[in-house]
Protein backbone atom coordinates (compact mmCIF):
# COMPACT_ATOMS: atom_id res chain seq x y z
CA UNK A 1 0.00 0.00 0.00
CA UNK A 2 2.98 2.51 0.54
CA UNK A 3 3.65 2.50 -2.90
CA UNK A 4 0.25 4.43 -3.44
CA UNK A 5 1.91 7.21 -2.35
CA UNK A 6 5.08 9.15 -3.02
CA UNK A 7 6.42 10.76 0.40
CA UNK A 8 7.67 14.70 -0.53
CA UNK A 9 8.67 17.40 1.62
CA UNK A 10 9.20 20.85 1.64
CA UNK A 11 11.57 22.78 4.01
CA UNK A 12 13.14 26.08 4.35
CA UNK A 13 16.08 24.93 2.35
CA UNK A 14 14.31 23.45 -0.52
CA UNK A 15 15.54 24.94 -3.87
CA UNK A 16 12.35 25.73 -5.76
CA UNK A 17 9.69 27.81 -5.06
CA UNK A 18 6.05 26.19 -4.36
CA UNK A 19 4.43 29.34 -5.14
CA UNK A 20 3.66 28.33 -8.18
CA UNK A 21 2.64 24.59 -7.70
CA UNK A 22 -0.55 23.65 -7.25
CA UNK A 23 -2.07 21.41 -4.57
CA UNK A 24 -5.10 19.61 -3.57
CA UNK A 25 -5.81 18.98 0.17
CA UNK A 26 -7.78 15.89 0.80
CA UNK A 27 -9.62 14.61 4.23
CA UNK A 28 -10.92 11.52 4.48
CA UNK A 29 -13.52 10.43 7.14
CA UNK A 30 -13.93 6.31 7.24
CA UNK A 31 -15.90 3.62 9.61
CA UNK A 32 -11.85 2.91 11.65
CA UNK A 33 -10.13 3.85 14.13
CA UNK A 34 -6.58 3.82 12.19
CA UNK A 35 -8.11 2.32 8.81
CA UNK A 36 -12.15 1.81 7.40
CA UNK A 37 -14.65 2.27 4.34
CA UNK A 38 -14.56 5.44 3.05
CA UNK A 39 -17.24 7.61 4.50
CA UNK A 40 -16.84 11.28 3.43
CA UNK A 41 -14.11 12.82 0.69
CA UNK A 42 -13.37 16.40 0.63
CA UNK A 43 -10.88 17.98 -1.77
CA UNK A 44 -9.70 21.28 -2.42
CA UNK A 45 -7.48 22.59 -5.04
CA UNK A 46 -5.38 25.62 -4.80
CA UNK A 47 -2.47 27.54 -5.29
CA UNK A 48 0.59 28.03 -3.74
CA UNK A 49 0.31 32.07 -4.34
CA UNK A 50 -3.33 31.35 -2.46
CA UNK A 51 -5.64 30.97 -5.41
CA UNK A 52 -8.59 28.66 -4.79
CA UNK A 53 -9.26 26.42 -8.04
CA UNK A 54 -12.01 24.15 -7.19
CA UNK A 55 -13.33 21.78 -4.73
CA UNK A 56 -15.12 18.82 -4.05
CA UNK A 57 -17.33 17.08 -1.14
CA UNK A 58 -19.14 14.27 -0.69
CA UNK A 59 -20.56 11.41 1.41
CA UNK A 60 -19.63 8.14 0.21
CA UNK A 61 -22.31 5.44 0.72
CA UNK A 62 -21.34 2.54 3.67
CA UNK A 63 -23.64 0.58 5.81
CA UNK A 64 -25.93 2.69 7.60
CA UNK A 65 -26.32 1.01 10.45
CA UNK A 66 -23.14 1.10 11.53
CA UNK A 67 -21.98 3.30 14.39
CA UNK A 68 -19.43 6.46 13.04
CA UNK A 69 -17.35 9.15 15.25
CA UNK A 70 -18.29 11.45 12.28
CA UNK A 71 -21.71 12.10 12.68
CA UNK A 72 -22.77 11.03 9.65
CA UNK A 73 -26.31 10.08 9.43
CA UNK A 74 -28.42 7.24 8.01
CA UNK A 75 -30.36 9.40 5.67
CA UNK A 76 -27.01 10.94 4.36
CA UNK A 77 -25.25 7.36 3.41
CA UNK A 78 -28.63 6.02 1.67
CA UNK A 79 -28.32 8.71 -0.78
CA UNK A 80 -24.59 9.11 -0.85
CA UNK A 81 -23.24 8.28 -4.34
CA UNK A 82 -20.58 4.65 -4.35
CA UNK A 83 -16.80 5.29 -4.31
CA UNK A 84 -16.46 4.26 -7.84
CA UNK A 85 -19.08 7.24 -8.96
CA UNK A 86 -17.07 9.78 -7.76
CA UNK A 87 -13.71 9.10 -9.25
CA UNK A 88 -14.06 11.40 -11.86
CA UNK A 89 -14.36 14.62 -10.14
CA UNK A 90 -11.91 12.98 -7.59
CA UNK A 91 -9.09 12.41 -10.03
CA UNK A 92 -9.79 15.25 -11.79
CA UNK A 93 -8.97 17.41 -8.55
CA UNK A 94 -5.93 15.83 -7.77
CA UNK A 95 -4.22 15.73 -11.73
CA UNK A 96 -1.15 17.34 -11.88
CA UNK A 97 -1.38 18.53 -8.17
CA UNK A 98 0.98 17.97 -4.88
CA UNK A 99 -1.76 15.62 -2.31
CA UNK A 100 -1.69 17.46 0.56
CA UNK A 101 -3.49 15.82 3.74
CA UNK A 102 -3.20 16.24 7.90
CA UNK A 103 -2.28 12.30 8.08
CA UNK A 104 -1.27 10.29 4.47
CA UNK A 105 -2.72 7.22 5.87
CA UNK A 106 -5.93 8.19 5.86
CA UNK A 107 -5.60 9.05 1.50
CA UNK A 108 -3.10 5.63 1.49
CA UNK A 109 -6.25 4.07 2.94
CA UNK A 110 -8.69 5.73 0.39
CA UNK A 111 -6.34 4.94 -2.37
CA UNK A 112 -6.39 1.39 -1.56
CA UNK A 113 -10.31 1.68 -1.56
CA UNK A 114 -10.57 2.58 -5.05
CA UNK A 115 -7.73 -0.42 -5.26
CA UNK A 116 -10.09 -2.73 -4.62
CA UNK A 117 -12.31 -1.33 -7.50
CA UNK A 118 -9.94 -2.72 -9.89
CA UNK A 119 -8.24 1.12 -10.85
CA UNK A 120 -5.06 0.66 -11.56
CA UNK A 121 -3.21 3.93 -10.05
CA UNK A 122 0.09 5.45 -10.17
CA UNK A 123 2.19 6.39 -7.02
CA UNK A 124 0.78 10.12 -6.04
CA UNK A 125 3.27 12.95 -4.92
CA UNK A 126 1.80 13.72 -1.47
CA UNK A 127 2.62 16.14 1.54
CA UNK A 128 2.09 15.04 5.20
CA UNK A 129 0.87 18.58 6.86
CA UNK A 130 1.42 17.28 10.27
CA UNK A 131 4.82 16.26 9.70
CA UNK A 132 5.74 19.10 7.74
CA UNK A 133 4.50 21.90 10.41
CA UNK A 134 6.33 19.66 12.96
CA UNK A 135 9.35 20.90 11.70
CA UNK A 136 8.33 24.11 11.58
CA UNK A 137 6.69 24.91 14.61
CA UNK A 138 7.21 23.55 18.22
CA UNK A 139 3.29 22.36 19.46
CA UNK A 140 2.37 20.80 22.42
CA UNK A 141 0.18 18.48 19.89
CA UNK A 142 -0.20 18.07 15.97
CA UNK A 143 -3.63 17.75 15.72
CA UNK A 144 -4.72 19.59 12.85
CA UNK A 145 -6.89 22.16 15.11
CA UNK A 146 -4.05 22.78 16.96
CA UNK A 147 -2.01 23.81 13.78
CA UNK A 148 -4.69 25.72 12.75
CA UNK A 149 -4.86 27.59 15.82
CA UNK A 150 -1.34 28.42 15.35
CA UNK A 151 -1.42 29.67 11.95
CA UNK A 152 -4.57 31.88 13.57
CA UNK A 153 -7.13 30.48 11.48
CA UNK A 154 -10.52 30.01 12.04
CA UNK A 155 -12.41 27.43 14.01
CA UNK A 156 -13.85 25.01 12.13
CA UNK A 157 -15.60 21.31 12.92
CA UNK A 158 -13.51 18.28 12.49
CA UNK A 159 -15.69 15.78 12.01
CA UNK A 160 -17.07 17.13 8.97
CA UNK A 161 -14.25 17.03 5.99
CA UNK A 162 -14.68 20.00 3.75
CA UNK A 163 -13.82 22.26 6.50
CA UNK A 164 -11.30 19.72 7.67
CA UNK A 165 -10.08 19.70 3.80
CA UNK A 166 -10.06 23.68 3.76
CA UNK A 167 -7.95 23.87 7.20
CA UNK A 168 -5.83 21.93 5.53
CA UNK A 169 -5.19 23.76 2.97
CA UNK A 170 -5.15 26.86 4.49
CA UNK A 171 -2.41 25.41 6.82
CA UNK A 172 -0.52 24.50 3.58
CA UNK A 173 -0.51 28.27 2.45
CA UNK A 174 1.17 29.66 5.82
CA UNK A 175 3.82 27.15 5.99
CA UNK A 176 4.44 28.18 2.30
CA UNK A 177 4.06 31.78 1.74
CA UNK A 178 5.05 32.90 5.57
CA UNK A 179 7.46 30.00 6.37
CA UNK A 180 8.92 30.16 3.26
CA UNK A 181 9.01 26.37 2.94
CA UNK A 182 10.03 25.58 -0.72
CA UNK A 183 10.03 22.22 -2.56
CA UNK A 184 13.94 20.13 -2.88
CA UNK A 185 13.25 19.77 -6.60
CA UNK A 186 10.24 19.90 -9.23
CA UNK A 187 7.53 17.49 -9.28
CA UNK A 188 6.75 14.97 -12.20
CA UNK A 189 2.83 14.17 -12.04
CA UNK A 190 1.82 11.13 -13.03
CA UNK A 191 -1.04 10.55 -15.42
CA UNK A 192 -4.20 9.45 -13.50
CA UNK A 193 -7.66 7.69 -14.99
CA UNK A 194 -10.30 9.48 -16.79
CA UNK A 195 -13.62 8.38 -15.63
CA UNK A 196 -17.56 10.22 -17.05
CA UNK A 197 -19.13 11.71 -14.26
CA UNK A 198 -20.77 9.82 -11.59
CA UNK A 199 -23.57 10.28 -9.44
CA UNK A 200 -24.62 13.26 -7.91
CA UNK A 201 -22.62 14.08 -4.63
CA UNK A 202 -24.34 14.18 -1.21
CA UNK A 203 -22.46 17.32 0.62
CA UNK A 204 -23.17 17.61 4.42
CA UNK A 205 -24.10 21.10 5.79
CA UNK A 206 -21.35 23.09 6.90
CA UNK A 207 -22.46 24.51 10.67
CA UNK A 208 -20.01 26.60 12.53
CA UNK A 209 -17.55 24.95 15.21
CA UNK A 210 -18.42 24.92 18.59
CA UNK A 211 -16.58 27.25 21.00
CA UNK A 212 -15.71 27.55 24.88
CA UNK A 213 -12.85 26.38 27.06
CA UNK A 214 -12.78 22.97 26.46
CA UNK A 215 -12.46 23.15 22.82
CA UNK A 216 -9.18 25.57 23.12
CA UNK A 217 -7.83 23.33 26.22
CA UNK A 218 -7.52 19.99 23.71
CA UNK A 219 -5.54 22.04 21.57
CA UNK A 220 -2.80 22.37 24.23
CA UNK A 221 -3.01 19.15 25.96
CA UNK A 222 0.33 17.23 25.34
CA UNK A 223 0.51 14.31 22.14
CA UNK A 224 0.64 10.65 23.16
CA UNK A 225 3.23 8.63 23.63
CA UNK A 226 1.43 5.80 21.82
CA UNK A 227 1.49 3.57 18.75
CA UNK A 228 -0.39 4.70 15.28
CA UNK A 229 -3.82 3.41 16.82
CA UNK A 230 -3.33 4.48 19.97
CA UNK A 231 -2.81 8.08 18.45
CA UNK A 232 -5.48 7.72 15.90
CA UNK A 233 -8.29 7.09 18.94
CA UNK A 234 -6.70 9.91 21.20
CA UNK A 235 -6.89 12.15 18.32
CA UNK A 236 -10.74 11.39 17.68
CA UNK A 237 -11.46 11.60 21.44
CA UNK A 238 -9.94 14.89 21.74
CA UNK A 239 -12.04 16.15 18.13
CA UNK A 240 -15.63 14.87 20.21
CA UNK A 241 -14.57 16.38 23.45
CA UNK A 242 -13.38 19.74 21.91
CA UNK A 243 -16.97 20.41 20.95
CA UNK A 244 -18.28 20.88 24.49
CA UNK A 245 -19.92 18.19 24.82
CA UNK A 246 -19.64 14.67 24.60
CA UNK A 247 -22.62 12.41 23.92
CA UNK A 248 -23.25 8.59 25.09
CA UNK A 249 -23.31 8.22 21.21
CA UNK A 250 -19.94 9.42 20.66
CA UNK A 251 -18.77 7.81 23.42
CA UNK A 252 -19.90 4.02 22.19
CA UNK A 253 -18.79 5.23 18.72
CA UNK A 254 -15.59 5.72 19.94
CA UNK A 255 -15.60 2.28 22.00
CA UNK A 256 -16.92 0.05 18.61
CA UNK A 257 -14.01 2.13 17.10
CA UNK A 258 -11.42 0.77 19.66
CA UNK A 259 -12.64 -2.84 19.93
CA UNK A 260 -12.23 -2.91 16.47
CA UNK A 261 -8.53 -1.71 16.33
CA UNK A 262 -7.37 -4.22 19.28
CA UNK A 263 -7.46 -1.77 21.73
CA UNK A 264 -8.00 -3.42 24.99
CA UNK A 265 -10.37 -2.19 27.46
CA UNK A 266 -7.52 -1.20 30.06
CA UNK A 267 -5.14 0.67 27.16
CA UNK A 268 -9.11 2.97 26.24
CA UNK A 269 -8.83 3.43 29.84
CA UNK A 270 -5.81 4.63 30.29
CA UNK A 271 -6.07 7.22 27.00
CA UNK A 272 -8.84 8.68 28.91
CA UNK A 273 -6.92 9.00 31.96
CA UNK A 274 -4.36 10.35 30.51
CA UNK A 275 -6.42 13.03 28.45
CA UNK A 276 -8.22 13.97 31.44
CA UNK A 277 -4.51 14.61 33.65
CA UNK A 278 -3.73 16.62 30.72
CA UNK A 279 -6.46 18.90 30.70
CA UNK A 280 -6.22 19.07 34.52
CA UNK A 281 -2.75 20.18 33.80
CA UNK A 282 -3.46 22.80 31.30
CA UNK A 283 -6.53 24.25 33.34
CA UNK A 284 -3.87 24.64 36.19
CA UNK A 285 -1.03 25.86 33.99
CA UNK A 286 -1.73 29.98 34.25
CA UNK A 287 -2.55 29.35 38.19
CA UNK A 288 -6.57 29.72 37.67
CA UNK A 289 -9.13 27.29 37.77
CA UNK A 290 -12.07 28.91 36.87
CA UNK A 291 -16.00 27.76 37.64
CA UNK A 292 -16.24 26.90 33.76
CA UNK A 293 -13.24 25.23 33.57
CA UNK A 294 -13.95 23.03 36.68
CA UNK A 295 -17.31 21.97 35.67
CA UNK A 296 -16.49 21.55 32.08
CA UNK A 297 -13.64 19.26 33.15
CA UNK A 298 -15.32 17.40 35.50
CA UNK A 299 -18.04 16.42 32.69
CA UNK A 300 -15.58 15.23 30.44
CA UNK A 301 -13.70 12.98 33.00
CA UNK A 302 -17.49 11.64 33.93
CA UNK A 303 -18.37 10.74 30.95
CA UNK A 304 -14.83 8.75 30.12
CA UNK A 305 -14.86 7.44 33.54
CA UNK A 306 -11.79 9.22 35.01
CA UNK A 307 -13.13 10.89 37.58
CA UNK A 308 -10.24 10.10 39.67
CA UNK A 309 -8.05 12.32 38.35
CA UNK A 310 -9.99 15.39 38.86
CA UNK A 311 -11.23 14.35 42.39
CA UNK A 312 -9.46 17.05 44.46
CA UNK A 313 -9.82 19.67 41.72
CA UNK A 314 -10.20 22.90 43.17
CA UNK A 315 -11.77 26.94 41.67
CA UNK A 316 -9.52 29.30 42.10
CA UNK A 317 -10.68 32.19 43.90
CA UNK A 318 -7.76 34.55 44.14
CA UNK A 319 -9.70 37.22 42.03
CA UNK A 320 -6.94 36.52 38.78
CA UNK A 321 -8.02 35.99 35.71
CA UNK A 322 -6.49 33.07 33.32
CA UNK A 323 -3.93 34.06 31.04
CA UNK A 324 -5.40 34.60 27.33
CA UNK A 325 -3.49 35.95 25.05
CA UNK A 326 -4.46 38.00 21.47
CA UNK A 327 -1.77 37.72 18.84
CA UNK A 328 -2.03 40.02 15.93
CA UNK A 329 -0.28 39.70 13.08
CA UNK A 330 0.54 37.23 9.86
CA UNK A 331 4.35 37.08 10.22
CA UNK A 332 6.48 33.79 10.55
CA UNK A 333 7.14 35.39 13.95
CA UNK A 334 4.12 36.05 15.00
CA UNK A 335 2.60 32.14 14.74
CA UNK A 336 6.07 31.16 16.64
CA UNK A 337 4.70 33.13 19.76
CA UNK A 338 0.97 31.75 18.91
CA UNK A 339 2.60 28.08 19.08
CA UNK A 340 4.75 29.11 22.38
CA UNK A 341 1.71 30.42 24.03
CA UNK A 342 0.02 26.84 23.48
CA UNK A 343 2.54 24.83 23.97
CA UNK A 344 3.22 27.04 27.69
CA UNK A 345 -0.51 25.55 28.46
CA UNK A 346 -2.04 29.36 28.26
CA UNK A 347 -5.10 30.05 26.38
CA UNK A 348 -4.87 31.63 22.60
CA UNK A 349 -7.54 33.82 21.60
CA UNK A 350 -8.96 34.53 18.37
CA UNK A 351 -10.89 37.71 19.56
CA UNK A 352 -10.55 40.62 21.27
CA UNK A 353 -12.71 40.18 24.51
CA UNK A 354 -12.71 41.16 28.21
CA UNK A 355 -11.10 38.06 29.14
CA UNK A 356 -8.14 38.76 26.94
CA UNK A 357 -4.82 38.86 29.74
CA UNK A 358 -2.31 39.93 27.04
CA UNK A 359 -2.34 41.51 23.22
CA UNK A 360 0.95 41.21 21.09
CA UNK A 361 0.83 42.71 17.80
CA UNK A 362 3.55 42.25 14.66
CA UNK A 363 5.62 44.52 12.54
CA UNK A 364 3.05 44.58 10.61
CA UNK A 365 0.13 45.65 12.93
CA UNK A 366 -0.06 49.76 12.79
CA UNK A 367 0.22 51.45 16.26
CA UNK A 368 -3.33 53.24 14.76
CA UNK A 369 -5.08 49.49 15.26
CA UNK A 370 -8.05 50.22 17.07
CA UNK A 371 -7.87 46.99 19.01
CA UNK A 372 -4.77 47.94 20.75
CA UNK A 373 -6.66 50.98 22.76
CA UNK A 374 -9.59 48.78 22.74
CA UNK A 375 -7.50 46.06 24.73
CA UNK A 376 -6.28 48.76 27.14
CA UNK A 377 -9.09 50.36 27.86
CA UNK A 378 -10.43 46.45 28.81
CA UNK A 379 -7.52 46.26 30.95
CA UNK A 380 -4.96 43.73 28.95
CA UNK A 381 -1.57 44.40 28.90
CA UNK A 382 -0.02 45.40 24.85
CA UNK A 383 3.11 44.79 23.83
CA UNK A 384 5.16 44.38 20.90
CA UNK A 385 6.38 40.87 19.62
CA UNK A 386 9.68 41.88 20.54
CA UNK A 387 8.59 42.40 24.23
CA UNK A 388 6.15 39.18 24.37
CA UNK A 389 8.76 37.15 25.09
CA UNK A 390 9.65 38.72 28.74
CA UNK A 391 6.14 39.66 29.16
CA UNK A 392 4.44 36.36 29.37
CA UNK A 393 7.60 34.91 31.48
CA UNK A 394 8.73 32.80 28.73
CA UNK A 395 11.76 34.46 29.10
CA UNK A 396 13.64 36.50 31.80
CA UNK A 397 14.05 40.12 32.18
CA UNK A 398 17.07 41.49 30.96
CA UNK A 399 19.04 42.98 33.30
CA UNK A 400 20.60 46.58 33.45
CA UNK A 401 23.21 47.46 32.06
CA UNK A 402 26.04 48.74 35.17
CA UNK A 403 28.61 51.13 34.85
CA UNK A 404 32.15 49.94 34.79
CA UNK A 405 33.32 49.82 38.62
CA UNK A 406 36.23 52.14 39.18
CA UNK A 407 39.64 50.88 40.17
CA UNK A 408 41.82 52.10 43.21
CA UNK A 409 44.11 53.65 40.41
CA UNK A 410 41.17 56.35 39.32
CA UNK A 411 40.50 56.81 43.04
CA UNK A 412 44.08 57.46 43.93
CA UNK A 413 44.33 59.62 40.69
CA UNK A 414 41.17 62.07 41.81
CA UNK A 415 43.13 62.28 45.32
CA UNK A 416 46.62 63.09 43.87
CA UNK A 417 44.89 65.75 41.96
CA UNK A 418 43.32 67.18 45.52
CA UNK A 419 46.56 66.85 47.17
CA UNK A 420 48.41 69.27 44.18
CA UNK A 421 45.33 71.42 44.21
CA UNK A 422 45.66 72.56 48.23
CA UNK A 423 49.51 72.72 47.66
CA UNK A 424 48.95 75.65 44.89
CA UNK A 425 46.61 77.25 46.72
CA UNK A 426 49.40 77.33 49.60
CA UNK A 427 51.97 78.62 47.73
CA UNK A 428 49.78 80.89 46.16
CA UNK A 429 48.81 82.64 49.32
CA UNK A 430 52.27 83.10 50.38
CA UNK A 431 53.47 84.06 47.34
CA UNK A 432 50.79 87.14 47.52
CA UNK A 433 51.81 87.70 51.15
CA UNK A 434 55.66 87.68 49.92
CA UNK A 435 54.73 90.85 47.19
CA UNK A 436 54.55 88.41 44.22
CA UNK A 437 52.48 90.01 41.58
CA UNK A 438 48.54 90.22 41.32
CA UNK A 439 49.14 88.07 37.81
CA UNK A 440 51.10 85.46 39.16
CA UNK A 441 48.89 84.72 42.18
CA UNK A 442 45.65 84.54 39.51
CA UNK A 443 47.65 81.71 37.27
CA UNK A 444 48.51 79.51 40.40
CA UNK A 445 44.93 80.10 42.61
CA UNK A 446 43.61 79.08 39.06
CA UNK A 447 45.62 75.68 38.67
CA UNK A 448 44.97 75.07 42.20
CA UNK A 449 41.37 75.48 41.94
CA UNK A 450 41.43 73.14 38.51
CA UNK A 451 43.41 70.80 40.97
CA UNK A 452 41.16 70.72 43.59
CA UNK A 453 37.68 70.32 41.57
CA UNK A 454 39.02 67.99 38.92
CA UNK A 455 40.16 65.91 42.13
CA UNK A 456 37.42 65.98 43.92
CA UNK A 457 35.16 65.27 40.88
CA UNK A 458 37.05 62.08 39.78
CA UNK A 459 36.88 60.92 43.47
CA UNK A 460 33.23 61.47 44.35
CA UNK A 461 31.98 60.21 40.66
CA UNK A 462 34.06 57.07 41.07
CA UNK A 463 32.91 56.62 44.58
CA UNK A 464 29.25 56.91 43.58
CA UNK A 465 29.68 54.49 40.40
CA UNK A 466 31.19 51.43 42.86
CA UNK A 467 27.89 52.22 45.11
CA UNK A 468 25.68 51.83 41.95
CA UNK A 469 27.36 48.86 40.73
CA UNK A 470 27.53 47.02 44.26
Amino acid sequence: MADLIERLSLSSSGRVSAQGTEFTALDVKTTGLHRGRVLEVAAIRFRGDGTFLGEFATVVAADANRRNPHRITAAELADAPALGDILSPLFELCRGAIVVAHDLSSVEGLLAEISQLGVRLPPLPAISLKDTAQAALPLPNYRLATIARAFGLEDFPGYLAEPAARACAHAMLALVRTHGLRQPQPVRFPDLPRYASGAAPVRRAVTGAEKGWMAEAVDRVSAGDGGPVAQAYLDLLAEAVGDHFLTDEEVWALADLAAEAGMTESEVQRVHAGLVAELRRVAEADGVVTSAEYRELRQVADALGAMDAVVDLKVTTNGNKPTRVLVLGTTADADQLRARVLSEGFQLAKNLTGSVTHLVYDSGVRESEPRLARALELGAQVARLDEAAVLLGFAPAPRPRHQKAPSSRDRLLGQVLMGIGVILMVITVTAMFDGAGLGLGIVLAGFAVGALVGGWYLDETKRATAGSAG
